[in-house]
C-alpha cells in the first residue's frame, strides 16, 4: 500500500491526506502545532465565495471551478449551524454585485476531513513536532525523504512527502542549504486580523456584505465555543503584507472599523464602541501567498537539474517547456492559498493527489502551468544568457 508523510495540518494538509485516503493511501501528518487547525485555519468564520473579475483570470477561473467542488464538502459537514451555513455576499466597491456564498468555520472542515481519513485508512498524527529540514535519502531505485527536527533527529520518513505548511513552506524549502533558491519561490507571508464579538439582538443586515473586507452581520455554530460566542458578527481581516507577526493590536481593529465604515457605518459605530466597553474580540494569523497570488500545487522542482538542462539547451532554452523542468522525485507542495484557502483547499487537494498518482489532471492546460511550482525557477532559467 503507498503512503505519504503530510507537512502542515490545516486546509492545504487536510485536504491533501483525504485525497490521498481516498485513493488507499495510508498517511503520516506532522503539524509544530498542539494539534489541527492552529494556524490561519483556526478562522472563527471564512467565507467560499466566487472570485469576481472584469475578464477572467487564472486566479478566477479557479475560484470558479473550487466554489462547486467545495460546495459538495460543505454538504457532507451535515445541516446548516454545523461549521457552515449558505448565504450570498453583497460586493459594493469592485464588481458590485450579488453571488452565491456560504460562511464557514474552517476547522469544522479540517476534523471532518482527517476523521474521513481515518475510517478509510491508517492516518498517523505527530502534534508538537516542526520540521527543520528535509533530506533526501533516495536510491535510484526508491524516493525516500526524511523529515528532521531541529537536532537532527527524524520526525517521520516516506518515499512521498506533501509540504502544505503554509509560509513555513519557505523555510523548509529555501533555505540557505534547502532544496530551492529563495528567489524561486516567492512566497509571501500576509497577515490578516478579523475583528468580531458576540451578536446580541438582531444582525445590522440581511446577508454578508464585501468592500475592503467582509462584514459578517450573523455568523451562528455550534462548534465555536468555548473560544467564542455561539452568535457573532465579524468583520475582517485585514489584508497586511510582509507581517509574520500573530498578535491582535487595536490598530488592525481600527483598519478593520475604518473599512466597515464603508459598508455600513452603523456597524462601524458598533464596533468602537464594543472596544470602548473592552467587549471586542480579535483573531490574528498569517496566510501565505504568491508572488503572482497564485497557489503554488505540484511536483517540487530540482533546480541543480533545470540549471542542467538548461546549459545543454543553449541559446534554444527559450524554447524549454515548463512541463521538462526536473523535479525532486517524491516531493511536492501546496501552497499560497492566499485569502482564498476556503474556496480552493479542497480542489487543490485533489488535484496534487491526481499528480501524486498519474491520474489524468481533469484541469486546462494553462491552469496547471499557472499552478505549477516551477514556474518562477523556470521564467528565471530561460532569462539567463546562452
Amino acid at each position: 500500500m503507498s503512503s505519504a508523510l503530510v507537512i502542515g495540518a490545516g486546509l492545504a494538509g487536510a485536504a491533501s491526506c483525504v485525497a490521498l485516503a481516498r485513493r488507499g493511501w495510508q498517511l503520516t501528518l506532522l503539524d509544530a502545532a498542539e494539534g489541527p487547525s492552529q494556524g490561519a485555519s483556526a478562522l472563527p468564520v471564512g467565507m467560499v465565495s466566487p472570485h469576481v473579475t472584469r475578464a477572467p483570470t487564472p486566479l478566477s477561473r479557479l475560484c470558479a471551478l473550487g466554489m462547486s467542488d467545495m460546495w459538495a464538502q460543505l454538504e457532507l459537514l451535515g445541516p446548516p449551524g454545523r461549521g457552515w451555513q449558505p448565504c450570498e455576499v453583497d460586493n459594493l466597491g469592485h464588481d458590485p454585485g450579488r453571488w452565491p456564498a456560504a460562511l464557514v468555520r474552517p476547522a469544522a472542515l479540517v476534523d471532518a476531513w482527517l476523521d474521513e481519513c481515518r475510517r478509510l485508512t491508517t492516518l498517523t498524527t505527530h502534534w508538537h513536532s516542526p520540521v527543520d529540514r528535509l533530506v533526501n535519502r533516495s536510491t535510484q531505485d526508491q524516493p525516500w525523504w526524511q523529515a528532521l527536527d531541529a537536532e537532527g533527529q527524524v520526525l517521520a520518513e516516506a518515499s512521498v512527502v506533501v509540504i502544505a505548511a503554509a509560509f513555513g513552506t519557505h523555510a523548509l524549502l529555501a533555505r540557505e542549504d534547502g532544496l530551492m533558491a529563495p528567489e524561486a519561490l516567492p512566497l509571501r507571508p500576509v497577515k490578516g486580523q478579523m475583528s468580531l464579538a458576540a451578536l446580541q439582538g438582531d444582525p445590522l443586515a440581511e446577508r454578508p456584505q464585501r468592500n475592503n473586507g467582509v462584514f459578517v452581520p450573523v455568523y451562528e455554530d455550534a462548534g465555536l465555543p468555548p473560544q467564542w460566542p455561539p452568535r457573532i458578527w465579524a468583520m475582517g481581516s485585514t489584508y497586511e503584507r510582509g507581517d509574520n507577526t500573530s498578535h491582535v493590536n487595536d490598530a488592525a481593529h481600527e483598519r478593520n472599523a475604518h473599512s466597515l465604515e464603508t459598508i455600513s457605518p452603523a456597524a462601524a459605530q458598533r464596533q468602537r464602541e464594543t472596544a470602548a466597553r473592552g467587549d471586542l474580540l480579535g483573531w490574528a494569523q498569517v496566510r501565505c501567498a504568491s508572488l503572482d497570488r497564485v497557489p503554488l500545487v505540484g511536483a517540487v522542482p530540482h533546480l541543480p537539474k533545470l540549471h542542467e538542462h538548461m546549459v545543454q539547451a543553449g541559446a534554444r532554452r527559450g524554447r524549454v517547456p515548463m512541463t521538462d523542468t526536473p523535479r525532486w522525485p517524491g516531493l511536492f507542495m501546496l501552497s499560497a492559498l492566499g485569502s482564498r484557502g476556503l474556496t480552493l483547499a479542497h480542489a487543490m487537494g485533489e488535484l496534487l493527489a491526481r499528480l501524486i498518482v498519474g491520474e489524468d489532471a481533469n484541469l486546462e492546460a494553462d491552469l496547471l502551468r499557472a499552478l505549477d511550482p516551477a514556474r518562477f525557477a523556470w521564467k528565471q532559467a530561460r532569462r539567463q544568457p546562452a
